[in-house]
């Protein structure tokens, strides 16, 4: 009931009535060439169903006319698509054929009522009605003072429930085929993975750079010493320097999504990573074997975030202690291990983190496992990512 009081004043309710009427054109051409056969409309307008273009047009005025509040909105139910196939022609004639008949309807309340409430005021007025009166019986003149608004108040009704009644028929009959929806889902799907891969990107590259400057910070208070003070600033400089680049890396595909983003840190950069723990403090046992620079882009990309993480954890929760270090490339994979003794006490920490869990998945959409926990007396992280073919 609410909703029936607030549809006189909402822009949509109009907007549907005037949907309903475009349809009227047609009928009342015909109507004017041949009123015997009023039924003929429906039989024109067959061919225009299997007109791919025509589910295009319907689904644009559909979604102009009938919700244009969903129309920017990733829900929206109308597709604005042409026919991909015969289903979407059939639906689309069965969607032509209902809007006819429902048009058909909406004309002759559109005609009928406002008539009707003319009649009643002439007869409140006292004026004779001429020919056949389209009021069903002729009232006493205060009665029909008293029901001259009704009809009004009925042709509201009518056209709020047709309204509703043709927005819904156009979900079903001109919504999103299943192809439309799988390759909607596919973007969507796309887009949380590239928010999942930025997130891990600032996750990774930030939070490498600032435990790196921490540690650091702190050995070089600690040493005392004005010469390793100066090394270690000129370390932090050159990681804040690194880590400006990354962070402007991953704001690119923040600003330009259409666009490609500029390629990340390789393997082949790896000398950076080592060189900033050694910076720290650490010592650094690095083997790096094979070709790294021939590895496929998937797989010395993610290897390198595999390799900054572990060498930020062993910074973050270690300190500066033994890191030993391989990168191999073995037959039809790449081994990354990073192995570095336990904490003597434990480490404190702001935060569960979710550094171990990116590596695993990192692996995992490359097809790899990763692996993480202690071994033989160290701490060790091992991944290994199946190669695709080098060229």
């Amino acid at each position: 009931m609410i909703r029936l009081l607030r549809a006189p004043f909402r822009p949509v309710t109009y907007s549907r009535w005037l949907h309903l009427c475009v349809p009227l054109l047609l009928l009342a051409l015909w109507m004017f060439i041949n009123p015997r056969w009023p039924w003929m409309p429906l039989l024109i307008v067959i061919p225009f169903g299997f007109v791919p273009w025509v589910r295009l047009a319907e689904g644009l005025q559909a979604q102009f006319l009938l919700s244009p509040q969903d129309r920017d909105s990733e829900d929206n139910l109308i597709s604005t698509a042409p026919s991909a196939g015969w289903a979407d022609r059939w639906r689309t004639l069965v969607w032509l054929e209902i809007r006819l008949l429902v048009a058909g309807a909406a004309m002759f309340a559109t005609v009928w009522l406002p008539v009707v409430t003319v009649e009643l005021v002439a007869i409140a007025l006292g004026h004779p009605l001429n020919g056949d009166p389209a009021v069903p019986f002729v009232p006493v003149r205060w009665a029909a003072a008293l029901l001259a608004p009704v009809p009004l108040v009925l042709l509201i009704i009518v056209v709020v429930l047709l309204g509703e009644l043709i927005t819904a028929i156009a979900r079903r009959l001109l919504g999103p085929s299943a192809a439309e929806r799988l390759t909607a889902l596919e973007a969507r799907t796309e887009q949380l993975l590239e928010r999942t891969r930025i997130a891990r990107e600032l996750h990774d590259s930030i939070g490498h750079a600032l435990t790196v400057a921490v540690v650091q910070a702190g050995a070089a208070r600690a040493a005392g010493n004005p010469e390793f003070t100066d090394r270690a600033l000129s370390a932090i400089e050159e990681t804040g320097r690194a880590a400006l680049e990354d962070l402007e890396r991953v704001l690119l595909v923040l600003r330009e999504s259409a666009q490609p983003p500029s390629q990340r840190p390789t393997l082949v950069e790896a000398d950076r990573l080592l060189e900033s723990a050694r910076a720290s403090g650490a010592a650094v046992d690095a083997q790096l074997t094979g070709r790294l620079e021939k590895l496929p882009g998937p797989v010395t990309r993610e290897g390198y975030r595999i390799l900054q993480e572990a060498l930020t954890n062993v910074l973050r929760h270690c300190g500066p202690v033994p890191i030993r270090v391989r990168v191999e490339m073995a037959v039809g994979r790449l081994d990354l291990e990073v192995t570095n003794p336990l904490p003597t006490r434990p480490a404190v920490t702001t935060g569960g983190g979710s550094g171990l869990r990116g590596m695993r998945e990192r692996a995992a959409l490359l097809g790899g496992e990763a692996e993480t926990g202690p071994h033989e007396g160290s701490w060790r992280v091992r991944a290994r990512l199946p190669l695709e073919r080098i060229s």
